[in-house]
C-alpha cells in the first residue's frame, strides 16, 4: 500500500522563498573593516536572485562548480543559495589550507569561478596561474586589500547589478547543491558532496530542540567559519528559520567576538574550542545574558573550559560532534530530562561527553576493522561508525579512499569511542593518535583533557613518542597561561589522582602554541614530526 502524501522534493529554494516571504524585515548583520553593516532578508533575497541572474551572464553552466574565497559576510550568504538555487554547486574553499592543498581541491572539483573578498586576494591571486578551469575571479570589497588589473577580475557589485533577478526551481533533491573538502592532514583533501535533500534533512534536524533548536527568535553568530563544512548548518537554518544572522566578517578575534555578543544579543555563538578559549577572558563586566546556547566543536570541548562558562556566565558550553563526511552535526551533549537533577559535577561529565546522536542519524560502535558491534557499556571502545540520510557514501572522484566505509556502507569516522547504557557518546580518540604503551591503550585525548585543567595550563596536546621499554610512550606539550611556570613533577603529581598510572606522561614539553590545523584543531602530526627523534625510557 502506497501513501497519500505529496511528493514535494526537498530543495534549498524552499527555504529561500520562506525566508524571502516570510521574514523580509529580519537583519542580517555584518561586522566588516569599516564597521557595522545592516540589511534585511528582503533585500538580500533581491540580491540573491540578481545573483543567481550574473551566474547565467557568466556562463556558469548548469551543475558548474561555484568558488568561495570569503569570511563570514551576507554577500557570502547570497552565494550560498544563489548557486544552488540555480542548479549550480558551491565549493566553499578553506582560505586557511597550504597554497597546493587549495590548487589541488580547485583543480580537483573544476571551479568556473571563484568569487573572493578583496581581504583574502593577496592570497589567492599567487596562485591564480595553477588554476586550470577557473575562468573569472569576482572581488567582494570588504574594505582592505590590493584588486589586480586583469581582465578575468570583475567587480561584485557591479555584476550583480547590471544582472536581471531569476526566478528559482529546483527540481531533483538528489542533485548536488554544495561541496566542502577534508582538512587534508594525510594526503590530498578528500571531497564531500552535499545533495539538497541533504542539506534540507541537516537544517530540519539543526532546528530541532535536540539539535541547536535553531527558531525565529535566535540572533546567531556563526564564528565557525562559512568554509568550514556548510559552517555547521547555521546559515542554512537561520534562513530556514528566519532568525537575525550576525556575521563576523575577518574579526575572529576574541575581543570583536565578545563585543557582538554582547552589542547584538546574540542567543546562539557557536566556535572551536579555540576560539572559546579566547573569549572567556574577554566577558568580564560583560552583559551575554541573551546566550541560551554556545555550540562547540571540531575537537574534545575540555571539562574546564565549559565549566569556566558556567561559572562566569552561567551557561557551559555545548559539545557538538561531527564532520565533513556528516555535513556535519550528528551529535550533541544535551542532558537528558532523567539527569535533570544530577549534581553539577555529574552533569559536566555528561557535558565533556558528544551526547547522544541526532534524530536522523544512526551509530554504531564496532571493533576496529569489523562491523562486529561493541556494547553499551561505557567501557568497551571502538570505532565510532555512522549512516543517516547526510552522511555521505563516497567521497568525490576518489575510488581509493573506499576503506572509509563499511562493507555495509557505514562511514568509518576515524574516531575511537564508548557508549554508556544511556546512549552518551564519547570519543576516547582518533585511531591514529591512540597510544598503544607496553600492550595497553592510553587515551591522549583524556589525558590532555586532565592536563588543561591544571590552573597553569592554557593548551595541552599529547603525543607518542618512542621509548626503549615500552615502544611508545605519552609525552605532553603544553602551553603555559602567561607569567607561569610549571615543571614535569608538578604536573605528574597533579595528574597522579586523576589516571592510571601508565597514562601518566613521561616528559613534558613546554611549547609557546599548539600547532593547528586548517579547521582549528590540534594538528598532533605536526607535533610528532617536530619529536620523531625523542626518546624516553
Amino acid at each position: 500500500m502506497q501513501s497519500t502524501m505529496m511528493d514535494t522534493p526537498l530543495t534549498l529554494d524552499f527555504f529561500f522563498r520562506r525566508a524571502e516571504s516570510l521574514f523580509p524585515h529580519k537583519e542580517l548583520i555584518t561586522a566588516t573593516a569599516t564597521g557595522i553593516e545592516r540589511s534585511n532578508y528582503g533585500q538580500w533575497a533581491d540580491r540573491t536572485r540578481r545573483l543567481g541572474g550574473a551566474l547565467n551572464d557568466l556562463g556558469i553552466k548548469e551543475s558548474g562548480r561555484v568558488g568561495t574565497f570569503a569570511w563570514n559576510t551576507a554577500r557570502h550568504l547570497e552565494l550560498y543559495f544563489a548557486v544552488p538555487c540555480s542548479n549550480r554547486v558551491l565549493h566553499t574553499l578553506n582560505i586557511r589550507l597550504f597554497a597546493d592543498q587549495i590548487v589541488y581541491i580547485a583543480n580537483h572539483a573544476e571551479d568556473e569561478v571563484i568569487f573572493v573578498d578583496r581581504s583574502l586576494m593577496a592570497l589567492l591571486w599567487p596562485l591564480v596561474d595553477q588554476l586550470e578551469t577557473v575562468r573569472h575571479f569576482v572581488v567582494m570589497d570588504d574594505g582592505d586589500g590590493e584588486i589586480p588589473d586583469d581582465p578575468r577580475v570583475i567587480d561584485y557589485e557591479e555584476l550583480i547589478a547590471a544582472a536581471p533577478a531569476v526566478d528559482f526551481e529546483v527540481r531533483d533533491e538528489k542533485q548536488a547543491a554544495s561541496m566542502c573538502y577534508t582538512s587534508g592532514t594525510t594526503g590530498n583533501p578528500k571531497g564531500v558532496v552535499y545533495s539538497h535533500r541533504s542539506t534540507y534533512m541537516h537544517t530540519i534536524t539543526t532546528m530541532t530542540t535536540d539539535g541547536l533548536g535553531v527558531c525565529e527568535s535566535d540572533v546567531i553568530l556563526p564564528v565557525v567559519p562559512m568554509f568550514h563544512v556548510n559552517s555547521w548548518g547555521l546559515q542554512h537554518a537561520a534562513v530556514a528559520a528566519g532568525a537575525t544572522l550576525v556575521n563576523p566578517g575577518p574579526k575572529l578575534q576574541a575581543q570583536p567576538i565578545a563585543e557582538l555578543m554582547e552589542s547584538e544579543r546574540v542567543t546562539i555563538a557557536a566556535g572551536v574550542p579555540t576560539i572559546w578559549m579566547g573569549v572567556l577572558e574577554e566577558l568580564d563586566g560583560r552583559d551575554v545574558s541573551s546566550l541560551r546556547a554556545i555550540p562547540c566543536g571540531g575537537s574534545a570541548v575540555p571539562k574546564s573550559l565549559s565549566e569556566g562558562y558556567r561559572e562566569k556566565i552561567g551557561l557551559p558550553i555545548l559539545q557538538a560532534w561531527g564532520m565533513t563526511e556528516t555535513s556535519p552535526l550528528a551529535a550533541i551533549a544535551h542532558v537528558k530530562s532523567a539527569e535533570a537533577d544530577l549534581d553539577e559535577e555529574a552533569k559536566s561529565e555528561i557535558r565533556s561527553s558528544v551526547g547522544t546522536i541526532v534524530p536522523t542519524v544512526e551509530f554504531r560502535i564496532c571493533e576496529p576493522d569489523s562491523i562486529e558491534e561493541l556494547p553499551w557499556d561505557g567501557e568497551s571502545s571502538g570505532e565510532l561508525q555512522v549512516r543517516g540520510s547526510f552522511i555521505t557514501g563516497e567521497y568525490y572522484k576518489r575510488p581509493d579512499a573506499s576503506d572509509s566505509f563499511t562493507e555495509d556502507g557505514w562511514l568509518r569516522t576515524g574516531d575511537v569511542a564508548t557508549c554508556d547504557e544511556r546512549g552518551y557518546i564519547r570519543l576516547v580518540d582518533r585511531t591514529k593518535d591512540l597510544i598503544k604503551s607496553g600492550g595497553e591503550w592510553v587515551s591522549s585525548v583524556e589525558v590532555e583533557n586532565e592536563i588543561m585543567s591544571h590552573p597553569k595550563v592554557a593548551e595541552a596536546a599529547v603525543i607518542a613518542v618512542a621509548s626503549e621499554k615500552w615502544m611508545e610512550r605519552p609525552m605532553a606539550c603544553v602551553v603555559l597561561k602567561d607569567g607561569e611556570s610549571l615543571t614535569h613533577d608538578e604536573l605528574i603529581e597533579y595528574l597522579t589522582p586523576r589516571m592510571a598510572k601508565w597514562w601518566l606522561p613521561s616528559a613534558t614539553q613546554v611549547i609557546d602554541e599548539v600547532p593547528k590545523t586548517s579547521t582549528g584543531k590540534f594538528s598532533k602530526r605536526t607535533l610528532r614530526d617536530a619529536f620523531a627523534d625523542l626518546v624516553v625510557e
